[in-house]
């Protein structure tokens, strides 16, 4: 497919807004840090309640269930940044969550059975990728910076040679994805990886290219993911958050399903480390 440029620079125009807020709050204090993971978990999980009455043709989310849902991610969050780190601080929590489900549904004498799904798979798609986010920086503030950094080249990559050179359709999921494009943005993004775990103090060079492979594989696995449940929905977009790439979810997905894979290598293969800025 043709490189269509007008579009090429409104993309461009927007990540490049976007790249600089997020950047700010990654790299500022930790709570900024933590405020900019709370607004974005915010706006993706309000997006995914408007898909799901759409893909399953029912009624909506009961509003106080939706609200339930965001303040108990919220709440995670603000644990975790006044408590410091670790899974046995939030995961039992999180488990917790369909019992809740359940207990509100017979209070109030009504099957939350759809409902109570699609909350439960809010928490697990949306809200664990994001605590899993700020866990992340407590091995290390570069490794979230670096996990962002490789899903927005890959994605980037991807997009210029599947424009140049892209003929084979990657997936009917998502049609404008093609091979060549695909490989070349991970190809491109592992490489890129690799030079700078080659002159990077952090890490050695095959930890930097694991989680490049993260961002590539599962990243993509992601965007195709949000692709099929806005096809479902029947869709263009998720939201209109920033002129050409939609909404938060349109903008996220892949991050959504990459980090729970970095995090995994993270936490195996890559012990602590500071940041440290000259």
């Amino acid at each position: 497919m043709a490189l269509h440029w007008p579009t090429f620079f409104t993309r461009l125009g927007s990540a490049i807004v976007f790249s600089a807020l997020m950047m700010t709050g990654l790299l500022w204090t930790p709570w900024a840090f933590l405020l900019l993971t709370a607004l974005i978990q915010f706006l993706c999980l309000r997006e995914f309640f408007r898909l799901m009455p759409k893909i399953f043709s029912a009624s909506q989310t009961p509003w106080w269930m939706q609200g339930a849902v965001q303040l108990f991610a919220l709440a995670l969050l603000l644990l975790l940044g006044y408590n410091g780190h670790g899974t046995n601080t939030w995961f039992p929590a999180l488990l917790f969550v369909p019992v809740l489900l359940f207990l509100s549904g017979v209070l109030a004498k009504r099957t939350f059975l759809l409902e109570g799904l699609q909350s439960f798979g809010a928490l697990f798609y949306i809200v664990l990728p994001f605590l899993l986010f700020w866990e992340l920086r407590s091995i290390s503030i570069i490794i979230p910076l670096a996990l962002v950094l490789m899903i927005w080249m890959n994605d980037t990559m991807a997009y210029l040679v599947g424009s140049f050179i892209g003929k084979t359709p990657f997936s009917k999921i998502s049609p404008k994805k093609t091979w060549e494009g695909t490989a070349g943005g991970a190809i491109l993004t592992i490489a890129g990886a690799g030079i700078w775990g080659y002159y990077s103090p952090y890490y050695r060079m095959v930890d930097w290219m694991a989680l490049a492979l993260c961002a590539s594989v599962a990243g993509t696995a992601g965007d195709l993911l949000e692709s099929k449940l806005k096809r479902l929905a029947d869709v263009k977009d998720s939201g209109t958050l920033m002129p050409g790439h939609g909404g938060a979810l349109d903008r996220f997905d892949s991050l959504l399903v990459a980090t729970p894979f970095a995090f995994c290598y993270a936490y195996l293969f890559m012990p602590p480390v500071p940041l440290i800025i000259f």
